[in-house]
């Protein structure tokens, strides 16, 4: 007997499984915020340098401030003040001078810089000066977050699959908040750092544990359903946040508006079930059974308590595990099947990270705000998402993720020969190719929690989780290329999402099969 047996005695999408889903999207809410909240609050605002201690007491002072501004800043080709530099003594002679031209002597700003508070009140630049020869500090507070993420998944994902999944869904949910308020009272520039990197570390336990808790719950005709809105709550908190951020312009305040959903989060974990697969493969019948009987009763399947016997347990045990053995990420490369499937899945989810963050990172030069570009970029997957639930049941997990990778590199492929004067058209093509990057996604999460059997799948999704963050870390980095060819990171990220494509076409469908229970269940198959 395996489990999906069981589940449809007791009904495998009910109430109780409905339950479920609506905690982890409350959950899940807070993700994407944190995820996508370098964009606002390590903005660069347009700055100029300090030029207050030039002023000399005589002619400086009876002078407006634009041409204050015009006798210190020197002008950069394209017309507009120079942001790290500064003449060495106020250029009068510019006031009657339309030209601009001089060779005054410049020196880099002295004093610090002022900011333009228009659109943001205060961000890191503004706080700790993380602008010209500090910008690449700016850079790094992603990366660091990120960096966080991904050793944050390989733990969250082995002690998932050791202490069980809602106990370190809690653990995520209670540390996340503490070490992300933290950070929002830093002091320094390396306080902010370490608790980003903690913050990282802590919040992605949230969506490996949850999203697997999700799936291990429900029989094999919804999984898709489960998916979807899983996936479905990082569009959901994305077109908030951006609503959130645009009346939020203070990054501390920001912060803690992001983070403050997690405490509902808290309140709901009670009623959160542990995953009676997980359970039964580690030999805790009693516990699974007292959870398959409050299933029961929720879905209004009293009837079928009564098969709820120990017994049935004890089979799906013996076919789960072996007695006392413990899993690790090694059992991930032990067996030429498992070492096959977990190089083809890493891949597959650097390349759709590396591709999708690629595309949401760039939120400027579009001829829009960065509210709207967000809030564009983010509403565009909620189509995309539906889609993919109706492609699921038609074409299958696997075609879905090739085909909407391709198409997101095809739109890659058009911006690289627009000519940019046609911002509306760029505009228009990239926010398409982020719905498809959206859509392969939101597969991916679902694909993999499939591939994986019950023993392993937290080390699974844990180390795929890691290749994504490794993506997503590359990601601005991508970007930088733009210094060497404008067009070089659409290059870069095209042939990324190609390659991801090739790649997921190798792996095999799991449309209307059982969830795997066993690694052996992994090498029989192939």
């Amino acid at each position: 007997m395996k489990f999906e047996n069981v589940l449809a005695d007791i009904n495998g999408f009910g109430r109780f499984q409905i339950m479920i889903i609506v905690i982890s999207f409350i959950g899940r809410f807070t993700l994407p915020c944190h995820f996508m909240l370098n964009n606002f609050i390590a903005a660069v605002p347009s700055h100029h340098c300090d030029i207050s201690s030039l002023d000399d007491g005589g002619i400086f002072m009876n002078l407006s401030q634009t041409e204050r501004l015009l006798v210190t800043i020197p002008v950069q080709q394209d017309g507009t003040p120079s942001s790290c530099q500064m003449f060495q003594e106020p250029q009068y002679h510019l006031l009657v001078n339309t030209s601009h031209i001089t060779d005054a002597h410049t020196v880099p700003c002295q004093n610090g810089w002022v900011y333009d508070n228009t659109t943001f009140k205060s961000t890191l630049t503004s706080e700790w000066d993380l602008v010209c020869d500090r910008r690449g500090k700016n850079k790094a507070t992603a990366t660091i977050f990120f960096v966080g993420v991904m050793f944050g998944a390989m733990a969250f994902g082995s002690l998932s699959d050791r202490y069980g999944r809602r106990i370190m869904l809690l653990v995520s949910y209670v540390s996340g908040m503490v070490f992300a308020v933290a950070s929002a009272f830093s002091t320094s520039y390396v306080m902010f750092t370490v608790l980003r990197f903690l913050t990282g570390f802590c919040i992605t336990g949230i969506v490996i544990v949850s999203a697997v808790l999700s799936v291990e719950w429900v029989d094999i005709e919804h999984r898709k359903i489960v998916g979807v809105i899983d996936s479905l709550s990082w569009t959901f908190g994305n077109i908030v946040f951006s609503l959130i951020a645009y009346f939020v312009n203070d990054w501390r305040r920001l912060i803690i508006s992001v983070t403050l959903p997690l405490i509902l989060a808290i309140f709901t974990w009670r009623w959160m079930p542990e995953s009676a697969r997980w359970l039964i493969a580690n030999g805790k019948l009693e516990q699974a059974h007292m959870y398959l009987k409050k299933c029961a009763n929720m879905n209004r399947r009293e009837e079928s308590i009564h098969t709820l016997k120990t017994e049935v347990c004890k089979l799906q045990m013996m076919k789960s595990r072996e007695p006392n053995r413990t899993y690790s990420y090694l059992d991930l490369i032990r067996t030429p099947e498992m070492r096959k499937l977990a190089m083809r899945t890493g891949i597959l989810w650097f390349c759709i990270a590396t591709t999708f963050y690629g595309i949401s990172f760039k939120i400027t030069g579009f001829g829009l705000n960065i509210y709207l570009t967000q809030f564009t970029y983010a509403l565009i997957e909620l189509p995309a998402k539906l889609a993919v639930l109706y492609l699921l049941e038609k074409i299958g997990r696997r075609h879905t993720v090739v085909g909407t990778l391709l198409l997101a590199a095809i739109c890659l492929g058009i911006n690289i020969v627009i000519p940019k004067e046609m911002s509306v058209a760029t505009t228009v093509v990239a926010i398409i190719g982020k719905g498809f990057s959206s859509a392969s996604f939101a597969t991916l999460v679902l694909y993999s929690s499939e591939l994986y059997p019950t023993v392993v799948r937290q080390n699974g999704m844990g180390y795929n989780s890691f290749m994504a963050r490794f993506g997503v870390a590359v990601a601005p980095m991508i970007l930088l290329l733009d210094d060497v060819w404008t067009e070089l990171p659409q290059v870069v990220l095209c042939f990324v999402a190609v390659l991801g494509g090739i790649v997921a076409r190798t792996l095999s469908e799991t449309r209307n099969r059982c969830l795997p229970e066993t690694i052996e269940d992994i090498e029989q198959k192939q």
